[in-house]
């Protein structure tokens, strides 16, 4: 049995594709956005709002410690 590719099959590859590249890039900005913020920040403490905090926990929480360790952020857990 022979498997050909559908005209449709090729389209939604070739969309998922150009969607991964947009994300990784947007994912990619963004972390070096946070090196450049961290280097501004020398050391300094971020202070944030309650709300602040909260909205941050609830991102984090859905990354996972393993990964979160893994980016470079201006906020930290501390």
């Amino acid at each position: 049995m022979t498997h050909v590719i559908q005209p449709f099959h090729l389209l939604v590859v070739a969309v998922a594709g150009w969607l991964n590249r947009q994300q990784q890039a947007s994912i990619d900005y963004l972390l070096e956005e946070n090196r450049v913020l961290n280097d501004q920040l020398k050391g300094k403490r971020l202070r944030f709002t309650d709300e602040q905090r909260i909205r941050l926990a609830v991102k984090a929480k859905a990354l996972g410690r393993g990964l979160l360790d893994e980016i470079e952020t201006p906020a930290t857990a501390h």
